[in-house]
């Protein structure tokens, strides 16, 4: 019998595979597709379970609240991704230059991405208090404001102080992986770009973004998806005010659901969030895919 298994097993290498895989497969489908199916289920009903067609989607749609959440979501995530990518691409490849105490410098910049989100975010909000926070009496100090800056309660300042702490949580994450990948680039590649006459600039153009361009578009896909989902540091400082300045869809679905207990418009906005997230990845892969054809 085992080497009839043996056997079997050369012969049907994909039945195989597929056995083996089947274990994952299922806890993948237990994991993700039915939470999905349950909760397209509930956005057809009411509180109370009965079955109401496409109402939650319509009342969703038809709120006010809904397209100013998207519009934050889509300012917040677009922002903090371009200045995560920057910074974090900036000073990654600065570490990778040769200069006293590197490698304390490395370890430091981790620092703020494996400080936990909550962590995080309470000591940023009382930072930037507007009557006891460090902030502003920095800057009142150093003459750059006459007065306390209300940097989570004006609305138009709150939405930029919160991108400037995202950015400030997850740029480490880009250096490091940067880093690493300018690790893998052979040295004789910056001795012949140095031979024609390139300098350090040059060498960022043509010798480190090219090696870089797949672990860019890698770390750009991550820094999306988690961008989308991620509610820990504006629930933590704002809650998504003052009056909704701040909201971002993912804090509108968790209200809907766990304080106005509308379970069904939750689960009808989730539904509708799910595909628009689902399309801006596509679209990013599909470009990703011409890019690389090209």
């Amino acid at each position: 019998m085992p080497g009839r298994a043996v056997f079997m097993s050369s012969r049907n290498p994909q039945r195989t595979g597929f056995l083996f895989a089947l274990p994952a497969l299922l806890a993948l489908a237990l994991l993700i597709v039915y939470p999905l199916l349950h909760t397209a289920a509930l956005s057809a009903m009411d509180d109370s379970g009965r079955y109401v067609g496409s109402r939650n989607y319509e009342r969703i749609v038809a709120s006010s609240v809904t397209l100013a959440a998207l519009w934050n979501t889509f300012y917040y995530v677009g922002a903090s991704l371009v200045l995560q990518m920057t910074i974090g691409a900036a000073v990654g490849i600065m570490l990778n230059q040769k200069f006293r105490a590197r490698g304390l410098a490395r370890s430091l910049i981790l620092v703020p991405w494996i400080v936990p989100g909550i962590v995080a975010a309470t000591t940023w909000a009382w930072m930037f208090h507007s009557e006891f926070g460090i902030v502003n009496y920095m800057l009142q100090t150093a003459g750059v404001v006459d007065g306390p800056v209300g940097w989570l309660t004006s609305p138009q300042l709150v939405l930029p102080s919160l991108i400037a702490v995202n950015v400030w949580k997850m740029f480490p994450f880009v250096a490091v992986m940067v880093l690493a990948g300018l690790q893998a680039v052979p040295d004789s590649r910056y001795e012949a770009a140095r031979m024609d006459g390139a300098n350090f600039m040059d060498e960022v153009r043509y010798v480190m973004i090219p090696h870089l361009r797949p672990i860019l578009f890698a770390i750009t896909l991550l820094l999306l998806i988690w961008g989308l989902n991620g509610i820990t540091l504006i629930y933590a400082m704002t809650k998504g005010g003052p009056a909704n300045r701040s909201l971002i869809t993912p804090i509108q679905i968790y209200k809907q659901a766990f304080e106005f207990f509308r379970f069904g418009e939750a689960a009808a906005l989730s539904v509708m969030f799910f595909g628009v997230v689902l399309v801006l990845i596509a679209i990013y892969i599909w470009l990703l895919g011409r890019r690389s054809e090209t």
